[in-house]
């Protein structure tokens, strides 16, 4: 049995209703997961000897804008181990979902990127604030109703 199989039918095995989809390109596979059960899941990736998902190489987001379910959350995972890419999905309808930093530290950064970005509040996270924009800065530059010039006067800018 390949590793994809084997990384679906564990999730199916430990949480009902776990897998929501399955998607694979060029190699890569691709699992959208529920939002309520994102912390258990990631830990038992990470934590199952045969899967050992131990690297959380990104977290960031898409804003589909017109959909029910605005963003997606995308989770892209690595297990040294198995030498195997593995992006889980979630689709979330409230701009907040459970912050993942206890089981990758790493995901510190990563969430507050995509909360920076996209204003997406990650409940648990240990020190939630903006990375590249002011703390003070109302907006969102990568939602999809930001304009691409951006908001004129809506960030001053160093003076020379």
């Amino acid at each position: 049995m390949e590793l994809k199989e084997i990384i679906i039918e564990k999730l199916n095995g430990s949480f009902e209703n776990a897998v929501l989809s399955v998607s694979e390109f060029r190699g890569d596979l691709s699992i959208n997961v529920p939002g309520s059960k994102i912390t258990a899941i990631c830990k038992f990736l990470k934590e199952d000897t045969g899967l050992s998902f131990d690297v959380c190489r990104d977290i960031t987001a898409i804003d589909w804008a017109k959909r029910k379910n605005r963003f997606t959350i995308v989770y892209h995972l690595y297990s040294l181990k198995n030498k195997f890419r593995l992006r889980l999905k979630v689709d979330i309808e409230e701009e907040s979902i459970e912050s993942v930093t206890s089981v990758w530290l790493s995901a510190n950064w990563y969430e507050r990127e995509t909360f920076d970005m996209y204003g997406i509040k990650f409940i648990n996270h240990p020190d939630l604030r903006r990375v590249y924009m002011p703390e003070e800065f109302e907006y969102y530059p990568l939602r999809k109703e930001f304009p691409l010039l951006g908001i004129p006067g809506s960030l001053t800018l160093p003076k020379k």
